[in-house]
């Protein structure tokens, strides 16, 4: 009796983590592009077709929208829990890091951000901080905790490429990817616990499982959460005003760079680049989904001064790091006091004399 229990438990933890890598991928997401290669399969521009069913693809229903948060068999993690989680791994980052504090870039850059947000899914409240590093990356924790890399910004041409890249991060919490991931990794975990474990009570498992530490390795999202947060961030820039195109632009500047200029591309970034397909797929979508406007938001002044404000921070940091005192220094011989104490008047003085064994000098 208690083996049929046992295997009937297992079977449906399999069944639950099938159902789980199911919902990875959003039902009325765009079907994939051809298999055709690129050149060969030019996008068509189609009429473009406004949705009102309270889908991914209702503009109108941004905010109002379930992206992905639910709780269910695709993510066991409350909003709260994920803020908690969030804010222990941020702890973390910024004992690790060094954050630029300038008022005026960092003011600017949440401002960036924090109107995104409001054009978004998102059901948290976002912290948004500069890192000081050359990587051009960028990376949201859950629950809001958002860190842009100051090379990125020093990277980014206008402000529509910078928004573009922050659009799509901030997809990632809006849609909560970090949860659902993590849900479904433990769902794999528990369906290949042995069964005595699973025969010791389920709930002290999950229990066990929903403790261990989180790696970083949580920021490398499936395919799947990585198109969707393609999907989401161009919706999600437009309603803010940004010309979505700058979102392909960028990615495929920052291709480019990475080609002629190996290491330019984070590592972090590396982990989810984005492919020929998928560069496709996000302009098809534009083309399609997406009403044009009469004008789009592409640069601001104030993005170009804050850009030039950072770059001088920026050298400035170089400049102090390398006179810091760190490495070895020249230092000229004194004139002063010798040796034995004596005053010397000239350089001759301070010159190596030979010296017999005898005491005479040569």
């Amino acid at each position: 009796m208690r083996s049929a229990v046992l295997t009937t438990l297992v079977g449906s933890l399999v069944l639950f983590s099938l159902i789980a890598v199911a919902q990875d991928a959003p039902a009325d997401l765009p079907a994939s592009p051809s298999s055709a290669p690129a050149e060969t399969a030019p996008i068509k521009s189609k009429p473009v077709k406004i949705y009102h069913d309270g889908s991914t693809r209702d503009i109108d229903a941004i905010g109002n929208r379930n992206v992905g948060c639910g709780r269910g068999v695709g993510n066991w993690y409350s909003l709260e829990k994920q803020i908690e989680m969030g804010r222990s791994y941020s702890h973390q980052i910024e004992s690790s890091s060094k954050l630029i504090t300038d008022p005026e870039v960092t003011e600017y850059i949440n401002r960036v951000g924090q109107n995104i947000v409001r054009n978004s899914d998102a059901l948290v409240p976002f912290t948004i901080k500069v890192v000081d590093t050359d990587d051009i990356n960028a990376f949201a924790l859950p629950g809001g905790f958002f860190y842009v890399d100051s090379g990125l910004i020093l990277a980014a041409d206008n402000e529509a490429e910078l928004a573009g890249v922050m659009a799509h991060e901030i997809s990632h919490v809006a849609a909560c990817h970090a949860a659902r991931e993590m849900s479904r990794g433990q769902l794999m975990n528990l369906a290949s616990i042995p069964l005595i474990f699973v025969g010791g009570g389920i709930g002290y498992a999950v229990q066990s499982l929903a403790s261990i530490a989180m790696p970083m390795g949580f920021l490398k999202f499936t395919r799947n959460f990585e198109s969707e947060a393609d999907f989401l961030g161009i919706q999600y820039m437009y309603r803010a005003g940004y010309d979505p195109q700058a979102l392909t632009a960028f990615f495929e500047k920052v291709k480019t760079m990475e080609k002629h200029q190996p290491g330019t591309l984070a590592k972090a970034f590396d982990t989810h680049p984005q492919t020929p397909d998928r560069i496709e797929k996000t302009q098809q979508e534009i083309n399609t989904l997406l009403p044009p406007e009469a004008e789009y938001k592409i640069d601001t002044s104030e993005f170009q001064d804050i850009k030039a404000r950072l770059a001088q921070l920026e050298n400035r940091h170089k400049i102090d790091k390398n006179h810091g005192g760190d490495g070895p220094t020249l230092r000229r011989a004194s004139h002063g006091a010798s040796d034995t104490g004596t005053s010397s008047g000239s350089d001759d003085d301070q010159r190596p004399t030979l010296k017999r064994r005898d005491g005479s000098t040569n």
